[in-house]
């Protein structure tokens, strides 16, 4: 408002409110928020206002809102205080691109000089007032009790809600439970359903702190699918502009149903299932049939990534983020644009591009550009299209964003990692598929995925809206989809738990009493406590009902619990004799199948393949080195239940069988030699063979194996409790089944109460029985005697990561002493490096020499560890997964290490350019904790750092922030 309007607007007052007004005004503009708002040309949104109000007042604030709504404007204030008071400020972040990137903006404002970045790469200005670091160095920091948390007056957590991450979201809390009290902590997380339970956390571990939630999108999102060449809008129009601008439906839980989507496209979806059920035709399932013979339009189709690219730029849509949850789709993505001649940037572009790109790669040695694809990287670019994924080389990723933010890139086909802070705003976002594998399966994209993807669509002060696109796919429900972009139920859930480094660290400060104090007030067991609320009140409703079915049990004749009592007991003496059984005849049966041997003709007793047929392989697992059959631990699940043989059928068919079709066991009834030259493979060969196979037993009928007496029909102990329960008075009831009907939901309810009391003690103090067995543990391996932690214990305080312990123990047994620095690489490669999808550990090539005992070692000593786990049961808690060392990289770390070229390297790796630059960083960090950890005079500690100075060469070397 202007001094103008002002002046008019007070004049309707009286002299008090006038008075009043201005001393507001003279408040408003001494305060440190008002000097902020001069460094901004837009207004700041409510939510911005009321969360640095609130700062500038002292408390701590989370902040829950969308993405691209601008929460880091926070973040930024908490810097601007802490330069105005003359203290520091620490900006956190999850990854290192997002430090990098923070840093580069906070450079821009305040200069080099005030501003700071600590990685794991990179270190420079750690002291200056205002340091951004990823969220892993803080806690090292807050462990080691480093100076430079001197004079700290904030610490903003920028993307919170990654402590829900199940691999690194304990550091989260670790740091919240950690810092001192006088530091004030500023929270910036996604939209999440639970912020107030999160909040209420915060306030109990940190003090005062205010939650501040929004949903409103600055920028509306209007969401589309696109079914062949046309698109259609998701929700009806009624609907659309309400959950645009992110606006909570009145009277309702804000979800989507049928009632609110396009009817247009449910009857589009109705009309593809009709055509599914109606049988393929012409029109499968995989077929893109545009029209049918009669002129009406027929299915729609997934549309190609180019028609995509080609509708968003004809209708104005770009640029735009096309999410594709694969490396090698996003690849596979730009190569189709550049065959299709797809071009988005005109000649003035192309040349920015050019120049842009070059100064950027500059550093980059001539030879390994061709060696990163660098040529046709460029080209893409030039067109104005890019890849963003997690194998690109780091240096390449940051061009991508740089452009993008710019305006030169129009189409970016990514990963999810992009929508992890990077500042990467499109007018569109694209989801291909809502299917993406998470690590382990195929699994729906959830809610908030789904809103953190398409959050990137609308760019503030640039766009009037953004558009969120959902490519058709043959089975798109469009009500689960509506579902999807509507829900706001994606709770916020605790990763926290105790590691080996957390418990010596947390002993060495405070002792093991306060320590487990300490524990007890993470998020986790704040959650696990909340939640024993409501289990108790489904205990207490349980017991009610149990007191109504007693009474409904009881029988005038006689004590029917007594009654029920020998009817259970026996019923689970049959069923203990079926499951012997059952058992004893597997067993029989497998033992049969391990005598088969290829030329055995034999009748196959069940399934589909029942009948004549001839072994050629009795599908025995492999002996192991202690001579025993590995069934139930085979790689994959040949082995699981037994031998699997192959067999030739007498219909020429060649199929592995299991121990299903074997319900009795099986004899040879003849011997058929089986011709070298035959091929499985040739159908000629199974003929021949199959026919040879009926000529020789054609005419033999299988002996029909004749079922034993049932073991119940002569156990005395059935024999007895049938007595029992014919001679119990309440056996003559009239209404002894009615009774017994109530008994048995009488029953259920007790198994049912009786595990929800279980679950209730089991969530009491679950992280402090944790971190108790933990130092259990690390006292029987002489890393902790009571409160004191031992010179092995603070060795092992000195070494971070999954592997903690076993890099203490390799350290402790001198495993890698003696060896060179590429063989300690090779080695220290094992802690930190994780194969993707089911690699064969036996498939892995290993470096020869010293290396490759010292690794076996390494993996002898994780296997005793792993037993004290099991025997101090941390196996059995709740979310405890400590992963094997992992040798898939160790030959590329020793051939780096000894100087071998890029080329080579990637070559021989089989690895994307950008996997290597992150593993081998992170082989950079764990060789830097060997180094610190090692004794001082030691063999080690030299070869550590010599590996570091080997390994820090060339790609790895210029892969860093400029």
């Amino acid at each position: 408002m202007t001094d103008q309007n002002l002046s008019s607007a007070d004049e309707n007052l009286s002299p008090s409110e006038r008075y009043a007004a201005a001393r507001l005004r003279a408040k408003e503009e001494a305060s440190a928020l008002h000097a902020f708002r001069q460094l901004y040309d837009f207004p700041l949104d409510e939510f911005q206002v009321e969360a640095c109000q609130a700062l500038e007042g002292g408390e701590g604030v989370l902040v829950a809102a969308p993405t691209g709504s601008g929460k880091t404007i926070v973040g930024e204030f908490a810097v601007h205080l802490a330069l105005n008071q003359g203290r520091k400020c620490f900006y956190t972040t999850p990854i290192k691109a997002l430090s990098n990137q923070k840093y580069q903006d906070l450079v821009k404002r305040y200069g080099p000089d005030r501003v700071g970045l600590l990685t794991g790469d990179n270190t420079i200005n750690s002291e200056a007032p205002v340091v951004v670091m990823t969220t892993e160095v803080l806690r090292n920091m807050l462990y080691a009790s480093s100076s430079t948390l001197t004079g700290l007056g904030y610490v903003v957590m920028d993307e919170v809600h990654y402590l829900a991450d199940r691999f690194r979201g304990a550091v989260w809390e670790e740091v919240i439970i950690h810092l001192p009290e006088s530091v004030t902590l500023v929270s910036l997380s996604a939209t999440v359903s639970n912020a107030e339970e999160f909040g209420d956390w915060l306030d109990t571990v940190r003090g005062g702190t205010k939650v501040i939630v929004s949903e409103h999108r600055p920028v509306p999102l209007w969401q589309h699918v696109l079914a062949g060449n046309r698109m259609y809008d998701l929700f009806t129009s009624r609907v659309a502009e309400e959950r645009a601008s992110g606006r909570k439906r009145e009277g309702g839980a804000g979800r989507g149903g049928e009632a609110d989507v396009n009817p247009e496209l449910v009857r589009l979806a109705r009309a593809e299932l009709d055509r599914r059920g109606a049988g393929r035709g012409r029109f499968d399932n995989r077929g893109r049939g545009r029209s049918m013979p009669n002129g009406r339009p027929g299915r729609a189709w997934t549309p190609s990534r180019v028609e995509v690219i080609d509708r968003l730029d004809a209708e104005g849509l770009l640029p735009a983020i096309t999410f594709i949850f694969s490396r090698a789709g996003c690849e596979a993505a730009v190569q189709q644009c550049l065959h299709a001649g797809l071009r988005l940037n005109n000649d003035a572009e192309r040349a920015e591009v050019r120049t842009l790109v070059e100064s950027r790669t500059v550093n980059i040695p001539p030879e390994d550009l061709h060696v990163l694809g660098y040529f046709e990287w460029l080209d893409a670019l030039e067109r104005g299209i890019a890849a963003h994924h997690a194998g690109m080389l780091p240096t390449f990723k940051e061009v991508v964003e740089e452009l993008f933010q710019r305006g030169l890139c129009k189409a970016v086909f990514a990963t999810e990692t992009l929508a992890l802070g990077i500042n990467m705003p499109a007018r569109s976002v694209v989801m291909e598929k809502l299917v993406k594998w998470n690590g382990e399966t195929h699994a729906d994209v959830t809610p908030g995925e789904y809103t953190q993807l398409t959050g990137r669509a609308g760019r503030r002060g640039i766009d009037v809206e953004g558009h969120a696109v959902v490519l058709w796919q043959s089975n798109l429900d469009p009500s689960a989809l509506a579902g999807l972009a509507g829900t706001r139920t994606y709770p916020l859930r605790s990763s926290f738990k105790p590691s080996y480094n957390m418990a010596v660290n947390l002993v060495s400060q405070f002792g093991r009493h306060t320590a487990r104090e300490l524990l007890e007030t993470s998020f986790a067991q704040f959650q696990a406590d909340r939640s024993v609320v409501g289990i108790a009140r489904q205990v207490q409703r349980n017991e009610e009902g149990l007191a109504g079915y007693r009474e409904a049990v009881t029988c005038h004749l006689g004590d029917f619990d007594a009654y029920m009592g020998l009817r259970r007991a026996l019923k689970d003496r049959e069923q203990s004799l079926a499951r012997e059984g059952q058992a004893q005849r597997r067993a029989s049966a497998s033992d049969s199948l391990e005598k088969l041997r290829p030329g055995d003709i034999i009748h196959v007793p069940s399934g589909r393949f029942a009948g004549l047929a001839l072994v050629l392989d009795p599908g025995l697992p492999p002996v192991s080195r202690h001579g025993t059959r590995g069934y139930g631990n085979g790689r994959g699940h040949d082995y699981q239940d037994g031998p699997r043989p192959v067999v030739l059928t007498a219909e020429r068919q060649v199929k592995r069988l299991a121990m299903i079709d074997f319900p009795v066991p099986v004899e040879p009834i003849e011997r058929l030699r089986i011709p070298k030259s035959f091929n499985p493979r040739s159908p000629q060969s199974r003929r021949d063979l199959a026919s040879a196979l009926r000529q020789k037993a054609g005419h033999i009928d299988p002996e029909r194996t004749r079922r034993g007496r049932a073991a119940a029909a002569d156990d005395p102990e059935i024999a007895r409790l049938r007595a029992e329960l014919r001679a119990h008075p309440c056996h003559g009831c009239d209404e002894r089944e009615d009774h017994a009907r109530w008994g048995e939901r009488y029953d259920r309810l007790k198994r049912d109460t009786e595990q929800l009391e279980r679950r209730m003690r089991s969530r009491t103090h679950t992280i402090a029985r944790t971190f108790d067995r933990v130092c259990a543990l690390l006292a029987d391996l002489d890393y902790l005697e009571g409160d004191s932690v031992t010179e092995h214990g603070k060795r092992l305080g000195r070494l971070y990561g999954d592997l903690d312990l076993l890099a203490s123990e390799c350290l402790r047994e001198g495993v890698w002493e003696g060896l060179s620095p590429a063989e300690l690489a090779a080695c220290a490669s094992a802690l930190v490096f994780e194969s993707r999808g089911d690699d064969d550990p036996s498939a892995v090539k290993l470096p020869e020499g010293k290396a490759r005992p010292a690794l076996d070692t390494m993996r002898q000593i994780w296997g005793h560890l792993d037993a004290l786990e099991e025997q101090h049961k941390l196996s059995t808690m709740e979310g405890w997964v400590r992963r094997e060392p992992d040798l898939g990289f160790a030959f590329t770390a020793f051939r780096w290490a000894s100087g071998d070229s890029l080329d080579k390297v990637l070559r021989e790796a089989d690895l994307p350019a950008g996997d290597f630059v992150r593993w081998t960083r992170q082989l950079i960090d764990v060789l830097g904790q060997i180094q610190n950890a090692a004794p001082a005079d030691g063999e080690v500690r030299a070869a550590a750092r010599k590996a570091v100075d080997a390994v820090r060469r060339g790609i790895i070397a210029y892969s860093s922030v400029g």
